[in-house]
């Protein structure tokens, strides 16, 4: 009988030794997850108030807040600004900004269904087929998106490598992020994340409109959302 009482109380107390421990690993685990949550609410929370410094160039809608040169069309589709233009149009159509930029960044999206287009920006226009002359983020449907040519200047500032342009992940006729960051002499160009170009103590242009192309002499089909700038 002594035998068996005491086997009994060694069994209670490994019991409640291990209901112990039981509510401890169950109290760490719960510390755990509420410190994973609360580090999570706390980068959203950093990035909503990053992204609230952001303003939408284009409001979804309509294009208040642009105006076309004259080739091409332009008009908005569903939320999308949606680029259009015969081979017979020899002009470039560009759809620009009526307010002028310094430094920025700007984030859209874009998808090229057919032709060369680019994203216009620290432009002014000029009287001629091209419309305006400054800087452009080359968009169309080759490796060379993503690359940096200034119109009515030195022609290609930078062109992508072949390695870059395996990593960012570009497809024809595919939504692609492109975010702009221009500071000063410094340009910055990302697709689907990836650096494409990297200028840095750039002595040209500093100020301009912001704009979408529709290369002249070419079919085009070109699409454009979710524009949005932050001053820097």
């Amino acid at each position: 009988m002594g035998t068996t009482r005491h086997f009994r109380r060694n069994q209670r107390l490994a019991n409640h030794q291990g209901a112990i421990a039981s509510r401890r690993s169950h109290m760490k685990t719960s510390l755990t997850i509420r410190l994973i949550l609360g580090l999570f609410l706390i980068d959203a929370a950093a990035t909503k108030a990053a992204d609230a410094k952001f303003k939408p160039l284009f409001n979804g809608n309509n294009l208040n807040g642009w105006e076309p040169t004259p080739g091409g069309n332009w008009e908005v589709k569903n939320g999308v600004i949606v680029g259009t233009s015969p081979k017979s149009e020899r002009r470039h159509g560009i759809l620009l900004t009526k307010n002028r930029f310094k430094d920025f960044v700007v984030k859209a999206k874009f998808r090229v269904i057919h032709g060369d287009s680019g994203f216009y920006f620290r432009v002014d226009r000029v009287k001629s087929g091209v419309s305006v002359h400054g800087f452009q983020v080359e968009i169309d449907e080759t490796d060379e998106t993503g690359g940096l040519y200034e119109t009515g200047g030195r022609g290609w500032v930078h062109q992508p490598t072949s390695e870059v342009a395996k990593k960012r992940a570009y497809k024809k006729g595919e939504w692609s992020d492109l975010e702009l960051i221009a500071k000063g002499g410094n340009i910055t160009v990302k697709i689907n994340g990836v650096i494409s170009t990297k200028l840095t103590n750039d002595k040209s242009r500093k100020e301009g409109h912001i704009g979408l192309q529709l290369h002249g002499g070419q079919v085009m089909h070109v699409e454009y959302k979710d524009i949005q700038l932050k001053p820097i």
